[in-house]
């Protein structure tokens, strides 16, 4: 077995000591790893976890931060506020932990650079994340699709038949008999009156995959209700430093002080519960393919990264920081090097002969 092969092995032992995994989904999510580097880097956070460190040592000073960890191009999605009003941000907290804050930059980055629709060069993605960064440290605010950032909006909309595709994919997932307490918790998410239709389970995401996700699909005012409930368990960050005492920072960041938060986004029952929705969903690569990661799309991303860390209380000494290394070029190379890393893991794991999903599976027994 390659070091990647062992450290993914070793990971998915804890995995199962934190819940009840989908064996299923942990082949999917093994064969999704051997797709490309973008979906390895996707699906393997608990192995940069454990190696940004020795990749970029000269950013293990940076000012300390509580981070989203498992940041990239395709962990930003929409949700409705209190208000009912369209947010775009940052939507998937799971691997928040406390780390220096460049690590999320440098994340954000390496992801662009290894996306297939970059649609700028790699120094000017740095510049435009970083531009954006700072812009959401000094004026941190959230990303209001009805107010400001209109330019977004064909970008999150998806295609002209997405409810309907969405409504499509509700009815093919599986019924499944969530535990008890998953269950109560669920069926106490919808609103009073609703009727529950039945109870499902879905396979999505890239680190997630292999951890349980249930629905409940109810019926209210004549239209149909979506909740989901994801096992929650702590940050890989944690896993990697040995750290068993953390706890989950999910709610610390989702409702940070910057945010205007999906106030249905709970945890309950060691579950994350959240509204699944056609207008509360992840944005993903194919949704932007016309118009590619441009310069503005970065920085927006940037914008929003920047907010969240500007809640932390060494906001100050984090922009500080930022304004001392002088421009793009320190996050251009940091991201030159996590890239050059990626990229080594993903052929090791590919090239393995051990590193094949069923002889995985068998280390893990």
């Amino acid at each position: 077995m390659t070091t990647v092969d062992r450290t993914t092995a070793a990971y998915e032992r804890w995995l199962r000591k934190q819940c009840h995994v989908v064996e299923s989904d942990l082949e999917a999510k093994h064969e999704r790893m051997r797709k490309s580097p973008f979906d390895f880097l996707r699906a393997s956070y608990f192995r940069w976890a454990g190696t940004i460190e020795a990749t970029c040592p000269d950013l293990g000073n940076a000012p300390i931060a509580l981070c989203v960890g498992d940041i990239h191009v395709e962990n930003f999605g929409t949700w409705r506020d209190a208000q009912a009003r369209l947010v775009w941000g940052v939507n998937d907290f799971d691997e928040a932990a406390t780390m220096p804050y460049a690590y999320d930059l440098v994340r954000l980055l390496t992801s662009a650079r290894l996306a297939p629709t970059l649609a700028v060069d790699d120094l000017e993605a740095a510049a435009a994340i970083l531009e954006g960064y700072q812009n959401g440290l000094e004026q941190p605010h959230p990303v209001l699709l009805d107010e400001r950032e209109h330019w977004m909006r064909p970008l999150v909309a998806g295609a002209a038949n997405a409810s309907q595709k969405f409504w499509k994919e509700v009815d093919r997932y599986p019924n499944a008999s969530p535990p008890k307490a998953v269950r109560r918790a669920l069926r106490r998410s919808l609103p009073c009156g609703a009727r529950i239709e039945r109870y499902a389970s879905r396979a999505k995401g890239g680190g997630s995959l292999g951890r349980p996700r249930y629905l409940v699909i109810g019926d209210w005012q004549g239209g149909r209700l979506v909740k989901e409930a994801k096992a929650l368990v702590p940050s890989a960050w944690h896993w990697a430093h040995a750290d068993r005492s953390a706890k989950s920072r999910v709610l610390d960041l989702a409702f940070g002080g910057y945010r205007s938060p999906d106030p249905q986004l709970q945890v309950k029952a060691g579950y994350v519960l959240r509204r699944v929705a056609p207008d509360a969903h992840k944005v993903e690569l194919a949704d932007v393919s016309g118009q590619g990661l441009s310069g503005k799309l970065l920085a927006a991303m940037g914008a929003d990264l920047g907010a969240i860390h500007a809640a932390h209380r060494r906001r100050a000494s984090i922009l500080d920081d930022v304004l001392s290394r002088g421009g793009p070029r320190w996050l251009h190379r940091a991201a030159n090097a996590a890239e050059s890393s990626v990229r080594r893991d993903f052929e090791d794991f590919t090239s393995s002969r051990e590193g094949t999903p069923l002889r995985l599976k068998q280390q893990l027994r």
